[in-house]
């Protein structure tokens, strides 16, 4: 079954301890979302908060997917950049599906979705995002028509000696006419 994705849910407790589970989650899975394992739900709560206080002045919007039971399976956060000379692109963060959805192909229909979603913001022409060196997911943005516009080596420590790759995504979004 698809996941249903919807843009700018109502923030609830129920969407709160959502995504914070699913952070922590993939996190403790390994995926590259801002922490390394082990993560508890008060290590995420705080950057999640942060997010929240973004949505609420407007500089955010989230995008949520839900599972066949409702539950919070993926997100995806768009944020306008505030530069005046920069706002016809977004960032795209914390992009995530729970581990067990994975292998689906609900990572495609997540990048799907913040793409349509990008596309019906006025005068945003492109996705902006960064991930982490060394995972294989510049291939699987590649692969979702995003291209490599920058690197910055070893610009992520996860561990001593362990240095990763900052690399910088684009995606262009279709001319609307």
């Amino acid at each position: 079954m698809a996941l249903v994705f919807e843009l700018d849910p109502a923030v609830t407790p129920e969407l709160r301890d959502g995504v914070v589970a699913l952070w922590v989650d993939v996190s403790n899975a390994g995926g590259s979302v801002g922490f390394v394992p082990p993560v508890a739900a008060g290590d995420v709560r705080p950057e999640l908060v942060k997010h929240f206080v973004a949505m609420a002045e407007g500089r955010t919007r989230l995008l949520v997917g839900r599972d066949e039971e409702g539950g919070v399976a993926a997100t995806a956060f768009l944020t306008h950049n505030t530069h005046r000379l920069m706002r016809h692109w977004v960032w795209l963060y914390t992009v995530m599906v729970h581990p067990r959805h994975q292998g689906r192909g609900y990572g495609r229909d997540l990048l799907a979705a913040a793409e349509e979603a990008a596309g019906r913001l006025d005068g945003v022409d492109a996705i902006r995002l960064t991930c982490r060196g060394g995972e294989g997911l510049e291939r699987f943005y590649t692969s979702c028509g995003y291209k490599e516009v920058g690197r910055v080596p070893g610009a992520i420590r996860v561990a001593p000696g362990d240095d990763r790759d900052d690399v910088t995504m684009l995606l262009p979004l279709a001319v609307r006419g």
